[in-house]
């Protein structure tokens, strides 16, 4: 069989729930895929655990830097000219690659697509808001409040995601938000309505819930943006104005917990944002960036 999609689980400690994952992979309709599962650094015998899979799938183990290397470690080792993300606490629907392959065939100039998914919050399912509904077509503004691409749901170009650089490593959280941006300046998103995959929320060790302050990652990359000549003056205002919310809420919070100065900072982004000469932005970048090695407050 052809193999025509490769897909990555990134993994740090969630030895059970990655199982699970694994098996929903392994119990796909088809088989014109490979597996490569990144072991992000875990020490609760993750590796040990996996060996009973054989080799049933790629598996490579790397130094603890984040799901953003992870993810980009698996692309590296792919194969197949479509990849596939799921992360290791969700699970797929046994017809989920071959609903999405049919998709992305039956539209070759798709260069990102996603599934439906059900949302599952400490083992009990939720309806997700009416923002976070998904959508297809040209979503790149609705999308700089709301990231309105879910990982496991997404199969995607590998030229496209290689030639964009992969995920920012940097970013310890909000690496798709980011990603997603950048391909969403050039390229629609493909939607197949169809729930294929198990989003399973709640558990403590979510991005969400071990990383602080997470707009700050957000205003990277917004920032980002900034400096990127794809952006249409419209899309450039509505960056601006995201990125200007953004700051003056993470400001506010720095600020109420005696940071002033880095609540200066973020104000000061907020500021000069609508009239940043290009020279600027980058050294803005640059700040934003080596603000991130800080370890802020729940803010």
């Amino acid at each position: 069989m052809i193999l025509e999609v490769s897909v990555i689980i990134p993994t740090y400690n969630r030895r059970a729930m990655l199982l699970e994952a694994i098996h929903s992979v392994l119990a796909q309709n088809t088989g014109a895929f490979e597996l490569i599962v990144i072991d992000d650094g875990s020490t609760d015998g993750t590796q040990n655990h996996l060996t009973r899979f054989g080799k049933t799938f790629r598996f490579e183990r790397i130094e603890h830097c984040g799901p953003a290397a992870g993810r980009n470690r698996g692309v590296e080792l792919a194969r197949a000219p479509l990849i596939a993300f799921l992360d290791s606490d969700d699970l797929w629907a046994p017809t989920k690659l071959e609903r999405q392959l049919a998709f992305m065939r039956e539209n070759p100039g798709c260069a990102i697509s996603q599934t439906d998914e059900v949302w599952i919050r400490n083992g009990r399912r939720v309806n997700p808001g009416v923002r976070h509904r998904k959508r297809a077509g040209n979503i790149f503004i609705d999308s700089l409040r709301t990231c309105l691409i879910s990982m496991s749901c997404t199969m995607m170009r590998t030229v496209l995601f290689r030639s964009l650089g992969g995920f920012d490593e940097v970013m310890l959280a909000a690496e798709d938000y980011d990603l997603w941006l950048r391909i969403l300046i050039d390229h629609e998103a493909g939607l197949l309505d169809e729930p294929l995959v198990t989003r399973r929320g709640g558990h403590r060790d979510q991005t969400s819930a071990t990383t602080p302050a997470i707009d700050r990652f957000r205003i990277l990359a917004l920032t980002k943006l900034l400096t990127d000549d794809r952006l249409s003056p419209m899309r450039r205002a509505a960056v601006v104005e995201v990125l200007a919310e953004k700051c003056r809420i993470y400001a506010g919070g720095l600020a109420r917990r005696g940071r002033i100065d880095q609540a200066r900072f973020y104000e000061h982004i907020a500021d000069q944002a609508p009239n940043w000469p290009p020279a600027k932005i980058g050294c803005a970048v640059k700040s934003i960036r080596s603000a991130l090695h800080e370890i802020p407050d729940e803010c």
